[in-house]
């Protein structure tokens, strides 16, 4: 079965493969849509790869750390048609929450401009608080919070969102500013971190919540972030391929 074509799966999962490795994994895996790195994309050579291939890319990964270096990055992604900027948004560095949500909406203003005049859009995911060090929101409702502080749009994680009260309504509020959708899998009890595995392994309704995204009206990708033990053991390029194969089937049966 081919690849559907609203997949792609994050580089991360491929953390340390040259540009020919992802390039092999990409014709693999039946791959036309990319999820990358930040440094990836600033990179002149791989950016001449997914010009020269034709290649989209469907989302950038950013650690927010200054509006110098994310305004650098906006213009990278603008010169290679990347469609989102989804970023972690730096620690609080000894603030309470609203506090330190106020100064990263004050930090980075200029760049929601920027990205608007470029057509590159800009959004936050949820992650875990084990990442309290460089990110301020660990749940979906924080996450949807801080981005109507700022103006931007979503990421929604869905490893780390699934078992939060009221999923269906967050959803909902996040839907008209959610730009990507992650997916994976957990198998409960697993403690080995970041514990994630192939969708349809573990315990997260992943189907229910794609389709009532779908009948919400999302519109953008979904990605593939596969990282842990779990895909280290069966082979990352493997479990890549079965995670492309089972959410096709489930976006094809989804769209009949």
């Amino acid at each position: 079965m081919p690849t559907h074509d609203r997949l792609s799966v994050h580089n991360v999962t491929f953390l340390g493969a040259d540009h020919a490795e992802l390039q092999r994994n990409w014709t693999t895996l039946g791959l036309r849509h990319l999820s990358v790195l930040d440094s990836q994309l600033l990179d002149p050579a791989f950016a001449a790869i997914i010009r020269a291939e034709g290649y989209a890319v469907e989302a950038v990964y950013h650690l927010f750390g200054g509006a110098a270096e994310l305004s650098r990055l906006i213009d990278a992604a603008a010169a290679t048609g990347a469609r989102c900027i989804y970023m972690l948004t730096g620690g609080r560095n000894g603030l309470g929450w609203e506090q330190a949500a106020e100064r990263f909406c004050r930090a980075i203003e200029p760049c929601v401009r920027q990205a608007e005049r470029a057509g590159v859009s800009l959004a936050i995911e949820n992650a875990s608080s084990l990442y309290a060090d460089i990110h301020l929101a660990h749940s979906l409702r924080d996450t949807i919070t801080l981005a109507e502080l700022a103006g931007i749009g979503v990421c929604i994680d869905l490893f780390h969102c699934w078992a939060e009260a009221d999923l269906a309504g967050l959803l909902t509020r996040a839907l008209p500013r959610t730009q990507l959708i992650q997916l994976s899998d957990y198998v409960l009890g697993d403690r080995a971190l970041p514990a994630r595995a192939v969708p349809g392994d573990g315990a997260i309704p992943i189907e229910p919540f794609v389709a009532a995204a779908l009948a919400g009206g999302y519109r953008f990708g979904f990605d593939l972030e596969l990282l842990g033990p779990r895909i280290d053991a069966e082979g990352r390029l493997a479990a890549a391929g079965r995670a492309c194969a089972v959410v096709s089937a489930m976006l094809d049966g989804l769209d009949d």
